[in-house]
């Protein structure tokens, strides 16, 4: 049976935690450790010692209680059984995080449930190697940072989602104004969490909410989003919004043809909102009163088509075969 003679390792670093395949070890092997690595003995179950970077060559000077425990002859070639967990002790920050699905959160200024995402990263360290692989990694051949984050999800999205909506409700954050609390909520997010890492022996270096948002075809946040444009539009015009708005309304039937009979409609609706339109904006510009006499003046100077149902200048009904508009004095032919 061959003798090791040399254990190293060289991994990506997603890797936190490797163990060497269980083959034969013997008094003399070299065990090789990188810069930010520590190298973990094993033996039935039980963590002996931890080994820095450098190159150890296993001597019982080097690992006594291994020699103790294996009970070989000082000096001696004979094989043994021993397991070497590598544990990558490098910083690693850009382990993701995110909700799996949106969370209900009550909008304390607009009173209305919007569904929440938030997404960001975090930053580890192992700082204990021994609770790390005891607690964590166990009998893994190896375990990366999607194991760990994986691992910890559950505690990690419980407490900043509670933490979220209680800051919302609390502080009355508007959702769609909160990007300018992120930084705020990161650090005392990070907090909460960093006893729950260190109970296994990991550092929680950094932790960043780099966004909390609502779904953008959420209907709830659509019709929220138009009343808040609305409401700015409101504010802008102020005493003009509503000529705005009836000239709008106006513009839509113009545009609003139908077919057959209700093409001569699309028609006389779209003339008579055309001039009305040119009439009313006109007085808009010149800060003068909208419709009554000059409405009708429009549309007497204009006149209707012979045999039109509707008035070029105010859009009312015609009677069939009316010289003039009742409502405007408008002419007709």
């Amino acid at each position: 049976m061959a003798l090791i003679d040399r254990v190293k390792y060289d991994g990506p670093g997603n890797v936190l935690v490797w163990r060497h395949p269980p083959d034969d070890l013997s008094w003399g092997t070299q065990v090789i450790v990188n810069q930010a690595q520590e190298a973990i003995f094993f033996k039935g179950g039980t963590a002996l010692d931890v080994l820095g970077p450098g190159t150890h060559t296993l001597r019982t000077a080097n690992i006594p209680f291994l020699r103790t425990l294996i009970k070989v002859p000082f000096g001696g070639e004979t094989p043994f059984a021993a397991e070497i967990y590598y544990v990558n002790k490098a910083v690693n920050l850009d382990v993701k995080w995110g909700t799996n699905s949106p969370i209900p959160v009550l909008d304390p200024k607009f009173n209305v449930f919007l569904p929440v995402r938030a997404f960001g990263q975090f930053g580890i360290q192992i700082a204990d190697s021994k609770a790390f692989v005891t607690q964590l990694s166990a009998t893994n051949p190896q375990f990366s940072t999607d194991q760990l984050s994986n691992y910890f999800r559950g505690v990690l999205l419980t407490k900043a989602k509670d933490y979220i909506a209680e800051t919302i409700i609390k502080e009355k954050i508007n959702l769609l104004e909160i990007a300018a609390h992120l930084e705020e909520m990161s650090g005392a997010i990070h907090a909460k969490l960093a006893q729950d890492f260190a109970t296994f022996g990991v550092k929680l270096v950094t932790f960043y909410l780099n966004s909390v948002d609502v779904p953008e075809d959420d209907e709830t946040v659509v019709r929220l989003k138009k009343a808040l444009a609305d409401k700015a539009e409101l504010d802008i015009l102020g005493d003009k919004y509503q000529q705005k708005r009836t000239l709008d309304v106006m513009e839509k039937a113009a545009g609003n043809e139908g077919g057959g009979a209700g093409a001569g409609m699309g028609m006389g609706m779209g003339m008579g909102a055309g001039l009305g339109m040119g009439q009313m904006m006109g007085q808009a510009m010149a800060g003068q009163p909208i419709g009554g006499a000059a409405a009708g003046a429009a549309g007497a100077a204009a006149g209707s088509p012979a045999g039109s149902k509707f008035c070029a200048a105010c859009g009312k009904g015609l009677a069939p075969g009316a010289k003039f508009c009742a409502e405007c004095g408008g002419k007709v032919g």
